[in-house]
């Protein structure tokens, strides 16, 4: 009897078969049906969210903590839309595909799946109801309140302090910092040289006894030698 394609998902899954078509599942529909099929042999369930953009230690260290909850992590993974809407139009700085990428081929994460910009923010939570829902301390969207209506979906919700000395958003000041103090230094240099520059012609000036910007006058000798070099 032929494999069924979820059958076969699950089982690349478990088996932890290497490569983003094994653990990137992007249709909700077969998503729901790998759940089912895990859920009904015994896996405890884990879901978290997030962008994951310029991936850090902080990253892998959170992912790695939200796994050993259980036995299944999945992680919704923001498309470049929902980012843009997130965090402002400069972000993501990875694309989606290479984010997703870098997350399938982590031994901690089992499941990919994309959020989406019109989706309600509960939308993935409700689908998976997952066992245990991890969150980031340093995740805003999610109020106390939220928490509370969400233990409807889950069996139980942990949230997780930051898990290194930096983050995303710290890194991206770092480098705008770096930044402004390079183009700072590029131009204090284009200055020095254009005053060095005038500085010198002054200088110039002074000593040739000719005002700035006055012509300069070829003596007759010069100019006997200028003339004959052209002939």
């Amino acid at each position: 009897m032929p494999t069924s394609p979820n059958s076969q998902i699950v089982k690349n899954i478990v088996s932890r078969t290497p490569g983003l078509e094994h653990h990137y599942v992007p249709d909700y529909a077969s998503l729901s049906a790998v759940i089912k099929t895990l859920k009904n042999a015994g896996y405890k369930i884990v879901l978290t969210q997030g962008v994951y953009d310029l991936f850090h230690v902080g990253h892998k260290r959170y992912l790695e903590q939200a796994k050993s909850s259980g036995d299944i992590l999945i992680v919704g993974v923001d498309t470049d839309e929902l980012t843009r809407k997130r965090k402002g139009p400069k972000r993501p700085f990875d694309t989606f595909n290479d984010r997703v990428e870098i997350l399938s081929s982590l031994t901690a994460v089992d499941i990919v799946t994309p959020r989406h910009e019109n989706d309600h923010m509960y939308k993935l939570i409700k689908l998976v109801r997952p066992d245990v829902l991890v969150m980031s301390q340093t995740t805003v969207d999610f109020t106390d309140r939220d928490k509370k209506n969400l233990l409807q979906y889950c069996g139980d919700i942990k949230v997780l302090p930051a898990q290194a000395g930096t983050t995303t958003t710290a890194k991206l000041r770092q480098l705008m910092m770096d930044g402004v103090e390079q183009l700072g230094m590029k131009i204090n240099l284009v200055i020095n040289e254009f005053l060095g520059g005038k500085n010198n012609e002054n200088s110039s000036s002074v000593h040739s006894g000719r005002p700035q910007g006055a012509p300069r006058v070829l003596s007759k000798d010069t100019a006997r030698r200028s003339l004959r070099s052209r002939q």
